[in-house]
């Protein structure tokens, strides 16, 4: 029974073999290098293999790196970017060397080939350095709430990923914005939670003069402590500002630990309880006005003599 099988098994390598000679035989010459459709079919599919193993041992590698408990998430993903880099390395080197690729032959265009690579990498490298650097000292992390620029001004948002070339930040709105790395470590950056998630609100709350500043006081932090979201440690408060030209004007200081969920909802939720408040309690909240005051002069008196004229009515006489 063995020996059909046998011979069927040396006939296929016999046929693949007159296969691969047959492609191998299809080609031309450049120099002392032969170019065959086998050698390319060859070429085509270690790459494959090799792209796709990469993909499988990362993903592996970074499932290992997850299920690590005693690492945070930066720690984490420190491991998983090192751990990536050496793995595609490693598959690049196996590659080459399954072709067969003598390297010393490349030794002539080495040079200039580098220095071509290292120009036009310097800022992917750069971002890739920038990127480690970020996770290792933990300056910005996964979950921070950073200030960025949307082109109408300055904006904030949580950091979702530091990816090898840039930071994915989206902002309250869902728009995503891609920092560079590198800009976040050679720039200024504010980071709301770097050290601690809570942040203060400052609510700027104007009322008429002649107002109870205690009634208006205690009414304030009533409508504060009302409100979702804000902390009663620190403390909420309120300050005298200022003497404005129109009004009292005050500040609400109320704290939060959740900035990535919004701040002006937060803003706009303590507004509305103190409207109510002021409202139910018949305190007034001021708006602009202004007093003309005009001197008593001859030219005066001229002007209204002329617009009393105006206003008379016409007896019908020429």
């Amino acid at each position: 029974m063995g020996r059909p099988w046998r011979l069927r098994v040396i006939a296929l390598k016999q046929q693949i073999a007159e296969s691969i000679r047959l492609l191998n035989a299809i080609g031309f010459d450049i120099g002392t290098y032969h170019i065959s459709v086998g050698g390319a079919l060859r070429i085509l599919i270690v790459v494959l293999l090799v792209f796709v193993l990469g993909q499988l041992v990362s993903k592996l590698v970074r499932r290992m790196f997850r299920r690590i408990d005693r690492l945070d998430r930066t720690q984490q993903l420190l491991g998983e970017k090192i751990a990536s880099i050496a793995v595609w390395a490693i598959a690049i080197l196996v590659g080459i060397d399954i072709l067969g690729i003598n390297l010393t032959a490349l030794t002539v265009f080495s040079g200039a080939f580098g220095l071509a690579i290292g120009f036009g990498l310097q800022k992917t490298f750069g971002n890739l350095i920038a990127g480690i650097i970020l996770l290792m000292d933990h300056s910005i992390k996964p979950g921070d709430v950073i200030a960025v620029t949307d082109g109408k001004g300055n904006s904030f948002g949580e950091v979702k990923k530091i990816g090898i070339r840039a930071v994915s930040v989206t902002t309250r709105d869902n728009r995503e914005y891609l920092i560079p790395n590198e800009n976040l470590m050679t720039q200024q950056v504010e980071n709301w939670t770097h050290s601690s998630r809570e942040v203060s609100i400052n609510i700027p709350v104007g009322v008429a003069y002649g107002s109870d500043l205690d009634q208006v006081e205690k009414l304030l932090l009533e409508a504060i402590s009302a409100t979702p979201r804000v902390l009663n440690f620190p403390s909420p408060g309120v300050l005298l500002s200022a003497f404005g030209p129109n009004s009292i004007d005050l500040i609400v200081v109320v704290w939060i630990d959740d900035p990535e969920a919004g701040i002006g909802n937060v803003r706009s939720d303590v507004l509305w309880r103190i409207w109510r408040c002021f409202k139910d309690n018949g305190i007034e909240i001021p708006f602009a006005q202004q007093d003309i005051t005009l001197k008593d002069s001859g030219a005066l008196h001229r002007i209204a003599d002329a617009l009393a004229e105006i206003g008379k009515p016409d007896d019908g006489r020429g």
